[in-house]
């Protein structure tokens, strides 16, 4: 890999966050809802300062679940339709330069997302953890990026762009609510809970949850397991349907 690519593809990472920051339609709701969400159920609603940290651990992965998802999903079937795809093809840059620059859009939002929920849980929701423990949250946070990012990607290489936007809103919904993301699992009917264990954003919130001092039910090896058979099914699909695409 030689300084002209990286270059190239720092490029486009700058072009693509640049466009995501002019969509107001994907960037208000995107940098919006977690926090507000969070300022709701985490602070205004919380008991006392051991509900604000539970529920920002939580918050913290559904604060990746939209930038990944819909930055993938709707944006690569969009452009794809539009057959900017196609034409990136011909142009003198890596492969792996475009999914590259989403995937740092996406980080980066979630970055910027992650540090206004610490924010508020530290100065209005009183959430104390160690140094190191925040290292790790914010790890398991970013970490969550990938494989929302990864059923993005399927779903905007294998759907049009209105069909992406219908089934991402679905999903977005599932992987919140049975998640477990929004409102504890355990207020919630008990065929939620059952359900939730086949969906990475569970086992995501369950890692965070475990580095809040939450440790309960599988252990973390399990969680890291289930998150990392997602992210090869769903690469593996990918896999399949770009293969399809270039056709």
């Amino acid at each position: 890999m030689t300084a002209a690519t990286l270059a190239i593809a720092a490029r486009e990472s700058r072009a693509e966050l640049l466009k995501a920051l002019r969509t107001p339609e994907y960037v208000v709701p995107t940098l919006v809802f977690p926090p507000a969400f969070y300022a709701l159920f985490g602070l205004a609603l919380a008991r006392d300062a051991s509900a604000s940290l539970y529920l920002m651990a939580t918050y913290g992965v559904f604060a990746a679940l939209g930038p990944a998802l819909f930055g993938f999903a709707t944006g690569v079937a969009f452009e794809r339709e539009q057959g900017l795809l196609a034409l990136k093809r011909v142009f003198p840059m890596p492969a792996w330069a475009y999914p590259a620059a989403k995937l740092a859009t996406a980080l980066s939002m979630t970055f910027v997302l992650l540090l206004v929920l610490y924010a508020l849980a530290v100065f209005a929701g009183g959430v104390r953890l160690a140094p190191g423990a925040w290292a790790l949250m914010l790890a398991v946070h970013l970490g969550s990026v990938f494989p929302f990012a990864l059923m993005g990607i399927v779903l905007g290489y294998s759907l049009k762009g209105q069909g992406a936007v219908a089934i991402a809103n679905v999903l977005f919904f599932l992987l919140s609510i049975v998640g477990g993301l929004w409102i504890p699992l355990h207020v919630m009917p008990a065929w939620m809970g059952q359900a939730a264990v086949l969906l990475p954003s569970y086992h995501l919130a369950e890692l965070a949850l475990t580095v809040a001092g939450y440790e309960r039910g599988p252990a973390t090896p399990t969680h890291l397991g289930v998150v990392a058979l997602w992210c090869v099914l769903m690469a593996g699909v990918f896999a399949i349907v770009q293969r399809r695409a270039a056709m």
